[in-house]
């Protein structure tokens, strides 16, 4: 079985598409039942609970482990199974993220992104179950990844050994549009703490040291230091506490700021810029600064063009028209933590169109993420990437070519990491 046998080939991604169809009414009910209870980032007990009671109860064949390395985590595992040829099995990879923002719920459509995963799942589970010939052993992971919009449980879940011997790994994010790939951006996130004294604002206001007057010359410094970044470099913040009447001169004030660059060896040139402005404020004003780093850096999202290929040959299949919008494509987006997994296994992350113009991380977008509508479109996503793994096992020399392309963007990032340290000043005719 291979390309050659291109009818079989074709049959078999056929039959994927018929195991999700009449699983869906069961995918919409588990994707609704997350969307109507959202969590917060490392609070997503009652989501965990579902989708493993989804692969405990509602599929058979799998081995679930809940809570697996992190509280809110699980694994669920089929397999191996097949393999009437010579060739090693091939560990395939499925991921599901399920925590929400605070105040707007699911506003970034993450009940759609653990659905889709679990869709993709079943449906190659039971093609390589029903496929007595299959060529190659096959097993099948869903990994629950917490925390996305937070500290990142990929990356907990990376140092923890989950992501070991998976070969390669799958998953996909709503959008307004269809992308196979978007330059996701490497991320560091500090907290900043000023501490001075408090004194009554308008008797004695020289007794007091303002824990405000450092926040907003903090913001300010910040906000100068912009024109000295590079043009795709970006950094946002708000103060999260500035005090808490206006005739006490503020003791604490708190601000959060994210830095991103589009690759991760910028984050540490990046880092020494933002925090000479967090610390002269603390020096200007007299207060004490704290700092506090995110434990985990997210990284850009590697690119893998083999699988990304696949992956849009199979979606002009099944109708997707993915943009051609040069702003798109090129502008830079936003973070995830699948970024530090593109750096270890080959994978995918690509973007799909949910039947909606909202914009990710509003309102508007939580409502489109919990319609109905949206369930043709996610559900045409993960018979996408379920192909596309059927390439990679019926193909081996798709998967090889996969691994090496990972190797080689590794290897052109750590010839650039050195930079990370400083850089060397282009020369450059002078200006007036």
């Amino acid at each position: 079985m291979g390309m050659a046998n291109n009818a079989v080939f074709q049959e078999l991604k056929h039959k994927v598409g018929d195991v999700i169809d009449g699983a869906q009414d069961r995918l919409h009910r588990l994707s609704t039942d997350i969307w109507s209870c959202p969590e917060t980032a490392e609070q997503e007990y009652k989501s965990h609970d579902r989708l493993v009671a989804f692969f405990e109860q509602e599929e058979t064949g799998w081995t679930v482990d809940s809570h697996y390395k992190l509280a809110t985590a699980f694994r669920a595992t089929w397999g191996p199974a097949g393999g009437t040829g010579d060739n090693d099995s091939i560990h395939v990879g499925f991921l599901c993220e399920y925590d929400a923002l605070p105040g707007i719920g699911h506003a970034c459509g993450h009940n759609l992104i653990a659905e889709l995963g679990a869709a993709a799942a079943i449906g190659l589970k039971a093609v390589v179950e029903s496929t007595p010939d299959f060529p190659v052993a096959v097993q099948v992971t869903v990994l629950g990844t917490p925390a996305e919009e937070d500290e990142g449980g990929k990356i907990d879940l990376i140092r923890e050994g989950a992501f070991d011997g998976l070969d390669v790994v799958f998953m996909a994010h709503p959008s307004q549009e269809d992308a196979s790939w978007l330059p996701d951006m490497a991320v560091q996130s500090v907290k900043v703490r000023y501490h001075g004294k408090e004194t009554h604002a308008a008797a004695y206001p020289w007794k007091g040291v303002n824990a405000l007057d450092a926040a907003v010359l903090a913001y300010n410094s910040v906000s100068v230091l912009r024109q000295q970044l590079k043009p795709d470099w970006r950094i946002h913040g708000i103060i999260s506490h500035g005090g808490v009447k206006p005739n006490i001169i503020p003791a604490y004030t708190e601000l959060e700021y994210y830095l991103r660059a589009p690759a991760r060896k910028d984050i540490p040139i990046f880092k020494a810029k933002a925090e000479m402005c967090f610390r002269s404020a603390a020096v200007a004003t007299g207060c004490e600064v704290e700092l506090e780093f995110a434990r985990n850096v997210f990284h850009n999202v590697l690119r893998n063009p083999t699988l990304l290929r696949l992956y849009e040959l199979n979606g002009e299949a099944l109708g997707m028209e993915f943009t051609t919008d040069e702003e798109v494509l090129t502008n830079p987006s936003g973070s995830t933590d699948f970024g530090n997994v593109s750096f270890i296994v080959p994978g995918i992350h690509p973007y799909f169109y949910i039947g909606s113009n909202a914009l990710n991380h509003t309102e508007k977008y939580t409502e489109a993420a919990g319609d109905h509508k949206a369930q043709f479109y996610t559900l045409r996503a993960a018979k996408a990437l379920a192909m596309t793994a059927l390439d990679v096992l019926l193909c081996p020399e798709l998967l090889q070519m996969a691994r090496n392309e990972l190797k080689e963007a590794n290897l052109k990032e750590e010839q650039t990491l050195g930079m990370s340290t400083g850089e060397k000043p282009v020369e450059e005719e002078a200006r007036p």
